[in-house]
């Protein structure tokens, strides 16, 4: 059975269980300055206006209690307003904000209030309960009572405290003070991030503004808090090719790696800073490695070779240059896609070689088509590019056969007059096994006396303006040399010699026309090749010992021949008489006879001499002229000795004349 206790004189209605509390009786506003209350504590409120003024009243509440079903009792409450007390308790001048770290120990102090009046006690009135903060009741120290953790309860930042001051034998005359309490957070930690290293490849070809990662950074002593970050480069090729948006890292430039050493790896950092004191900072590594892209395909320039059609085997004609703008540069290698098989080219340097013949005659120009290969500056060595180009080889044409004339031997006689050129003949020659080859050119080398003859191209003629007196009254023969050349551009320039022989006899000024006699020699004729042949003898060494005593013995003998001849003279000389005459030319002739005998050599024949020694006195040692005297005709056989003139050796061509002295 719940019951109602007594007549309450306290601002508390007490009730043993829950129930509900009211004011059952009628309030009179002309009595009451306004309603009273009961919270649902069970605490009597004074009315918003105060009590200010009702004082020695006496208020009578009446005041219901429920409780259950159907169970209630009512009591009468007294409320009796005395008046204020003379003394006024109030705080002294205190700041209304106070900022502490989080870092404080529970039991720290974190203010003191203070408040004037007798015995003065103070209490946190709000919030009730306060689980950071507590007050002495008698000192008025504001203590933490737990650890103000700020990522642990982010209500703990700002706590606002009202605190009362009141005198212990007036607890209702009191006064409140409003405080409010800032934590502020420690920085013991620096900001945590992920990814907290960033290592990634991406290729040259990457677009502006592709976002390679993004950064989530926190503060561990202030969750939520900003933070700031900058992008640093430790290496080239600067900030210029990354940048960092919104905690995003992107591609801010090309990247180019066909530049040597420029985008091949990207050192950098992100450095994290916070807000709090003393400052804590976090590096992010980065490192960026940019892989090649094969992006351009290599490329040769076309180009015209010329050669000899005589090359022999292995002849560089020259080199392809190839080019490719992927780093490294020019690193290509070069093929022969199809095409003659007699030209080769290096697969590293491009070189052009000639592998077997030419023959201008069959063939003048060749096409070769080089193909140039990258060596796939990729990721992937397999996507290799290629390129080709075309080159032309023109063969240069080289005398193979020497011209030809048609005749190659001409006999003519040709009848002049003086003061008048004449032509003799036309030289006509060719090349049968390449007819188009016409350039020639014509000279005289040989035969031309006194410069006679000249040449108007091929055309031989007879100038007899440049000769002077006296006119020759003979015919005289000229065997004349051409030698025709070939005069085009290739080379060695070939030739061969055609003879003419022109019979040129004098003709009287008086007849006007000019005769000429050509006697040719048939083309189906082989002209009479004349060779001279030269023999080197080297005999043994014991032949050239026989030699040298024999030629001894021969001078011995030679030098006993003259000691004779000089003897058999002097006595001539001091009794010249027809015995010794006689005697003399006996001996003369049996050491003529001695020495053929010793030699056995073809001795000198002369017929017709006179029987008498007498007569070689009168011979003089010259040839005579067989017209002036024919009965003194002399022929002398040459033998290896004559008496009369010293052994000579002579070269003399066959039959040619020569007069024997002089």
């Amino acid at each position: 059975m719940w019951m109602c206790t007594g007549t309450l004189t306290i601002a508390r209605v007490l009730a043993d269980l829950p129930a509900q509390i009211s004011i059952n009786s009628t309030q009179d506003p002309p009595y009451f300055p306004g309603p009273f209350s009961i919270n649902g504590q069970g605490w009597l409120l004074a009315p918003s206006q105060g009590l200010k003024g009702q004082a020695k009243k006496v208020f009578q509440l009446q005041i219901l209690v429920t409780f259950g079903q159907n169970r209630s009792c009512h009591r009468m409450l007294k409320v009796k307003v005395l008046p204020a007390p003379s003394s006024q308790i109030s705080f002294l001048g205190q700041a209304p904000n106070i900022t502490v770290l989080e870092d404080l120990a529970p039991g720290s102090t974190v203010v003191q209030v203070r408040a004037r009046g007798f015995n003065v006690r103070y209490e946190i009135v709000s919030p009730v309960p306060c689980p950071l903060f507590s007050i002495g009741r008698e000192d008025g120290v504001v203590r933490t009572t737990a650890p103000l953790e700020l990522a642990q309860a982010r209500g703990t930042a700002v706590t606002r405290l009202q605190v009362k001051a009141y005198e212990r034998l007036r607890p209702w005359a009191g006064v409140d003070l409003d405080l409010t309490v800032n934590v502020r957070s420690v920085n013991r930690w620096p900001p945590r991030c992920l990814p907290a290293m960033l290592v990634t490849e991406i290729p040259e070809t990457t677009p502006v503004g592709a976002v390679l990662n993004t950064f989530t950074c926190a503060d561990p002593d202030s969750p939520g808090s900003a933070l700031d970050y900058e992008l640093r480069f430790h290496s080239p090729p600067g900030p210029a090719s990354l940048c960092l948006r919104d905690r995003a890292l992107e591609v801010n430039t090309t990247l180019d790696c066909d530049t040597p050493g420029v985008c091949f790896q990207h050192a950098a950092s992100i450095l994290v800073l916070d807000g709090g004191q003393p400052l804590m900072t976090t590096e992010v590594p980065i490192l960026v490695m940019v892989t090649p892209v094969n992006e351009f395909s290599p490329a040769c320039v076309p180009h015209t070779f010329r050669i000899r059609e005589d090359a022999g085997p292995y002849t560089l004609l020259g080199s392809v240059v190839g080019t490719d703008e992927d780093y490294p540069h020019n690193s290509i290698e070069y093929y022969v896609s199809g095409g003659p098989t007699a030209f080769s080219v290096d697969r590293l340097s491009g070189a052009v070689h000639l592998l077997g013949s030419l023959d201008y005659e069959l063939q003048t120009l060749y096409e070769l088509t080089v193909l140039v290969t990258d060596h796939g500056q990729d990721q992937a060595p397999t996507h290799r590019r290629s390129g080709s180009c075309t080159i032309t080889i023109e063969v240069e044409d080289v005398n193979d056969y020497a011209p030809e004339c048609q005749p190659p031997f001409q006999e003519l006689t040709v009848y002049a007059p003086l003061g008048r050129s004449v032509e003799v003949t036309k030289v006509s020659c060719w090349v049968p096994q390449e007819p188009q080859r016409l350039a020639f050119s014509y000279s005289i080398v040989g035969g031309n006396s006194q410069s006679r003859f000249s040449l108007r191209g091929p055309v031989l003629v007879h100038d007899n303006i440049m000769l002077g007196p006296p006119w020759p009254e003979q015919p005289h023969t000229y065997e004349l040399l051409i030698r025709v050349a070939d005069a085009g551009p290739s080379i060695p320039h070939l030739s061969t010699t055609a003879t003419v022989i022109v019979h040129l006899v004098p003709w009287s000024t008086s007849t006007v026309a000019t005769r000429t006699h050509r006697a040719t020699v048939p083309s189906m004729m082989t002209p009479l090749l004349v060779t001279d042949m030269e023999a080197f003898w080297q005999p043994e060494p014991w032949f050239v010992v026989v030699l040298t005593v024999t030629s001894a013995l021969l001078l011995l003998a030679l030098g006993w021949l003259f000691s004779r001849i000089f003897q058999g003279l002097a006595q001539m000389l001091q009794t010249p008489n027809k015995p010794a005459q006689a005697l003399l030319l006996n001996s003369i002739r049996g050491t003529e006879e001695s020495i053929e005998g010793f030699m056995e050599a073809p001795r000198m024949e002369m017929p017709q001499t006179p029987s008498s020694v007498m007569s070689l006195q009168h011979f003089d040692g010259r040839a005579q002229d067989s017209r002036e005297s024919p009965s003194s005709q002399t022929t002398l056989h040459l033998g290896p000795l004559s008496l009369l003139n010293p052994p000579q050796h002579l070269l003399l061509p066959p039959g040619i004349h020569y007069p024997l002295f002089p």
